[in-house]
């Protein structure tokens, strides 16, 4: 496939619903890569495609509404990340193949290679398309060295993680704030900031050659310390932590660790950490979770009052406000 293919304006929102399968075709080869496209069984097609305008990464939501499945050359120009939501996938790849229920796992499908992809009639997904150079010069950064041979990730990675469900809740939360009006989209420098996010949980999260780099621990320098303890919050917010905990995990005393949090981030590690958590509130929320009370509490905040006091210091709005529009 050629790079006139793979082009598509992000300027502007898609938003197509259709039963033409030529129309549901062209479609998605011009948002996402050139593929063959079979409907199967007796069902006919309910084609949903969403595609949010993003400034660097292509982003959308798609669903065929029957049995499908699709055939594609090698994508050549970049790599394509599916996180399902609902129904079974099966994948294959580079002679690698696996069937998995929604919720199981994420996909990710490498740059050289021809591609097959089996949906059931009631899956839709999230799909993010990464221009090559861009997500390989990010890996760059990260690891520290040039990535001639590209990443060499594994079809499939498991999404029941806490890295994974992450990776999911900003993928939803990117989606979600492309497409409402006044949202991140107007927001360019913070839009990219995100994108940039977003990648590096990618590649933090799916097997690679580079994930051995990735997760190895830096020099034992009360600084790095700081930021190891920093990315364990930043990893692990569901996990019940005390700031004696912490600073047990990186050997300093408890006033080391608050005087570094505040030198690094601004706050005490507790405040941290709450900060992490209603970021994950949010997500939840913006991506149409259906009760504050039962997603507040997932994340540790327990009393309504306090807890609404700290939504709305940290993103303007009460949570109730979020939730309605996340439903919307």
């Amino acid at each position: 496939m050629d790079q006139k293919e793979q082009q598509v304006d992000h300027r502007r929102p898609l938003n197509l619903h259709t039963a033409d399968l030529d129309l549901a075709q062209d479609h998605v080869t011009r948002t996402f890569a050139n593929h063959e496209l079979h409907i199967q069984g007796s069902r006919s097609l309910d084609f949903h495609l969403d595609v949010v305008p993003s400034p660097r990464l292509t982003i959308g939501r798609m669903t065929y509404g029957a049995d499908a499945v699709l055939y594609g050359p090698p994508m050549q120009l970049c790599y394509h990340v599916n996180l399902p939501g609902s129904g079974v996938s099966t994948v294959e790849q580079n002679g690698r193949s696996r069937t998995f229920t929604a919720g199981e796992a994420g996909v990710a499908f490498l740059p050289q290679a021809p591609v097959m992809v089996a949906w059931s009639a009631d899956s839709w997904q999230y799909h993010l398309k990464l221009p090559k150079n861009l997500l390989e010069t990010h890996a760059a950064k990260l690891s520290g060295h040039p990535v001639a041979n590209g990443v060499d990730f594994d079809l499939t990675f498991d999404i029941t993680s806490s890295t994974g469900r992450a990776l999911v809740a900003t993928a939803g939360f990117l989606y979600a704030e492309l497409a409402r009006p006044g949202g991140l989209g107007t927001l360019p420098a913070a839009c990219q900031e995100l994108e940039s996010a977003l990648m590096t949980q990618l590649l933090m999260t799916i097997p690679s050659q580079l994930t051995p780099e990735l997760d190895h621990k830096p020099a034992h320098t009360p600084r790095s310390k700081i930021r190891e303890i920093i990315n364990y919050i930043d990893r692990n917010p569901d996990q019940q932590i005390t700031t004696a905990d912490l600073a047990a995990m990186a050997a300093l005393s408890p006033r080391t660790l608050q005087v570094g949090f505040r030198e690094t981030v601004g706050m005490s590690p507790t405040a941290y950490l709450r900060e992490v958590r209603l970021d994950r509130v949010h997500c939840e929320l913006v991506a149409g979770a259906a009760s504050v009370t039962e997603v507040a509490a997932r994340w540790g905040f327990y009393h309504p009052g306090r807890f609404a006091h700290q939504y709305r210091d940290r993103f303007g709005c009460l949570p109730s406000e979020t939730a309605r529009s996340g439903r919307g």
